[in-house]
Formats: structure tokens, sequence, C-alpha cells
């Protein structure tokens, strides 16, 4: 398959794009700044700039199976980037009739009412911005979503393991967030799905296809 990947210079997406390389996909990573982008063969780095209109997102994506989003503006443009840069990938996923599409979203994000919790409350503006995205996604789309919601992300190793069973503001290493991410490629059970996840002592396999 080829694979899109919105925001392909992040920290999760460079974890992503070695899964998916190694899964025995191709990729195309967008980011504004492409030259951060992991060299590996197997991945094209393209230009992608989310404040550009749906026709010159959609060019990019053209040939790819499934579409990945994993930008984040890190606070600094939380319109532009994180929510209506979203909601742009979505439609031109789309236009071009790529039905599958795998949200990197934040816990809790479709879930206002928890916002308050600590380790939540100091990034309100955030989250705000992934519920709109979130919520297009799930209600207007009209594409064969998932959405990933991890709790905090850390640089720790991977432990393969994971639970989907989320109460509170716990964390994540990223390698495993970013496995998570290219094995719900594989599940067909996940489409559809808000998946919430934190550290845990399931198999991220076992985890998936336990939904």
């Amino acid at each position: 398959m080829q694979i899109f990947v919105a925001g392909g210079s992040g920290r999760v997406a460079t974890e992503l794009i070695k899964n998916l390389v190694a899964d025995g996909n191709t990729v195309v990573a967008g980011a504004r700044h492409e030259d951060n982008i992991i060299n590996l063969d197997g991945v094209r780095p393209v230009h992608m700039d989310l404040h550009a209109d749906v026709d010159q997102i959609a060019e990019l994506m053209k040939g790819s199976d499934a579409v990945y989003f994993t930008a984040g503006s890190r606070g600094k443009d939380l319109l532009q980037t994180d929510a209506f840069g979203a909601v742009k990938t979505m439609q031109a996923a789309k236009k071009l009739g790529i039905e599958r599409y795998i949200m990197l979203s934040s816990i809790f994000a479709l879930q206002p009412e928890k916002w308050n919790l600590d380790g939540l409350n100091q990034i309100m503006d955030y989250n705000v911005a992934k519920y709109f995205a979130d919520n297009y996604l799930v209600n207007q789309s009209d594409l064969k979503y998932t959405i990933l919601q991890p709790t905090n992300l850390t640089e720790e190793p991977a432990t393969g393991k994971i639970s989907l069973d989320v109460s509170g503001v716990t964390s994540n290493p990223i390698p495993d967030v970013a496995k998570t991410l290219a094995e719900i490629l594989k599940h067909d059970n996940t489409v559809g799905k808000v998946i919430m996840m934190r550290s845990g002592d399931m198999p991220i396999d076992d985890a998936l296809s336990n939904i």
C-alpha cells in the first residue's frame, strides 16, 4: 500500500513511518519542513502546507490507499493546522476516494467535561482544536476513520504493551503510540472507532483485536 502521512516530520510520525515501511508499505510523508522527514528507502518526502487549499493538499495524496494525520503546531497555529488543517486533509481524501483515514488525537478530546483534569487543563486551546477536528471526522467526513487518543507522550523506550482502559491522564512511550497507529491499519474492526490508550500490560495486537 501507499500511505500518506500528514505531519511526517514529527516525533510520532517518524516512528510510525518506520513501522509502515517495515510492514512493506511505501510512504509519502508531507510536512512544512520536509527536510526533517526521516531518510528511509520507501519514503518520499513532500512539502505540505496545511494553509493550502484542499485541491493542493489532494495533489500530494494522489495514489495513496490510506491517510494518517499526525500533524500538530505545538500550540502555535491551532486553528489553521490542528483544527482546519486536519479537516482539509479529510476533504482531500474524500475528493480522491481514499476511504481509510487514521487520526492521531489526544485523550478525551471529544469529552470536554474532562478537560479540567490535571494534565489537560493546561492545554485547553489544543483540546478545543482537536475536538473540532475529531468531530468533523466522525460526523461529517464520510470516511472509514479510526481516531487514536493517547494520554501524554513520553520519550521512553517501547514496551510493546498498552491498555485501552483509560480513566485518567497517564502516559505512553512515543514508539508504542506509533506502533499502535501502524497496527490499526491491519485491524478492520477499528473502523469507526475512537480508541483511548495508555501504557499497559496487553500486547498491542491483542489489545486491538479485542476491541
